[in-house]
């Protein structure tokens, strides 16, 4: 049973919850990409400004917003949505779907979709600070409402962190975010401890000699180094990864040449890496540059590879005690029936920096965001992998209970942390 003050502020969704679909329908219309989000962190600014926040900043880390609401004596509590799309086409065929299209960060004309949900984290938490400021005397102490910019490219969170949030503005206790999946709507998972992968991304460039595919001898191949470097990557989590240290190692873009009878002068590789702990991290980072330069040698480049690391961020870890907290306000509201707990995640998400860099408890969730009654016949039949995920191309939350859902976890998890 949900405790009377926390209710008396969830008790206004009713009003605004048409309005609130409404304007989900149109973020997801009209996504946009990391750091050119500038049309949607101005709708999600003009709306704190309406809910009656005393203070919204635009321009935070380049196209962040944050809205402050004071409210007497007591903590500071961080809500975090992300709010920018990916470079996907949608495939939904919903009445509201995106047929924009944007430029990439390499200059290429791209679709444009809001395919991990990010529509629905902004509006939910758009919702929140709504019903928080109408609800002033169910509650005492801050709100910092903190919507990131470019999640996808994992530099959001950072930039506005370089860009003095928490100098500019009040400095949270303890940060709270949520995360729309797969799962049937209406339901909410947790983990406690490292619940989501930490990311590191690298570009190599190998360097060969180009020449005639009928002359191999005169050249040296790039194409074939390139192709053991995939090789022995795949042989570090295998054989240099303790078995019970949950790690991945991915080539997700492999480049070289123009025409099949031409040897290119260089091979480009984009490698992905998603670890949990710091050790294993820097293990798997240091045997990545050790095959790559080895390979390199190897095949007899004729200069060192370049290695650009970027993309990183830490593990996301759930403040175990934090989250039981949480969880147990989660519980009395919707019931235990509806709460779940999830294995670990080999996503990776950047709201961890904001509790690491002030050393603040973080608590992250997830909610279900499909039709639940085919979800759940999915997961029964053991058919997880038919269900669309996040970053497919049909993959769009039902508007309900999704947002109901979604804005009352936040209001939830706020309320357990802020004086009453």
């Amino acid at each position: 049973m949900a405790q009377p003050q926390v209710q008396s502020v969830i008790d206004g969704l009713a009003g605004i919850r048409d309005d609130l679909a409404a304007f989900y329908r149109d973020l997801h219309r009209h996504p946009e990409l990391s750091l050119q989000e500038t049309r949607t962190a101005g709708l999600l600014a003009r709306r704190l400004r309406d809910a009656g926040c005393d203070e919204v900043v635009e321009g935070v880390g380049t196209t962040g917003v944050v809205g402050v609401l004071r409210n007497g004596e007591g903590p500071v509590v961080m809500l975090r949505a992300d709010f920018d799309a990916l470079p996907v086409e949608e495939k939904t065929g919903l009445p509201y779907a995106s047929t924009e299209r944007g430029v990439d960060q390499d200059g290429r004309d791209v679709p444009v979709m809001h395919a991990c949900g990010h529509d629905m984290h902004a509006t939910c938490l758009v919702g929140a600070a709504t019903l928080f400021a109408r609800a002033r005397d169910a509650w005492s102490g801050t709100l910092l409402i903190v919507f990131q910019p470019a999640e996808e490219l994992v530099v959001g969170a950072q930039g506005m962190i370089d860009d003095g949030l928490f100098e500019r503005f009040p400095v949270p206790g303890i940060v709270l975010g949520q995360h729309v999946g797969p799962l049937p709507a209406g339901f909410l998972a947790y983990g406690t401890g490292p619940v989501m992968a930490a990311s590191d991304s690298l570009h190599v460039t190998l360097h060969g000699r180009g020449g005639h595919g009928s002359r191999p001898e005169s050249t040296v191949d790039p194409v074939v180094m390139a192709a053991h470097v995939v090789t022995r990557l795949q042989g570090i989590v295998a054989r240099e990864v303790p078995p019970a240290e949950p790690a991945v190692v991915t080539v997700g873009r492999l480049q070289a040449g123009t025409k099949d009878n031409v040897i290119p002068d260089s091979a480009e590789l984009g490698i992905n890496i998603r670890t949990y702990t710091p050790q294993i991290r820097d293990l798997v980072r240091t045997a990545v540059e050790r095959v790559v330069r080895a390979e390199s040698a190897a095949g007899g480049a004729v200069a060192e590879p370049d290695l650009t690391w970027s993309g990183a961020a830490p593990a996301l870890v759930s403040d175990p005690a934090a989250t039981e907290t949480t969880v147990a306000a989660f519980a009395g509201h919707f019931g235990e029936q509806r709460i779940r707990t999830l294995p670990l995640v080999t996503a990776s998400e950047d709201v961890g920096l904001f509790g690491e860099v002030l050393k603040v408890p973080t608590v992250f969730w997830f909610w279900g965001g499909l039709d639940p009654e085919p979800t759940v016949a999915a997961f029964l039949a053991g058919r997880v992998d038919d269900l669309p995920g996040n970053h497919s191309p049909h993959f769009a939350p039902v508007v309900e209970p999704t947002l109901s859902t979604g804005v009352e976890a936040l209001v939830v998890a706020a309320h357990t942390w802020l004086s009453r």
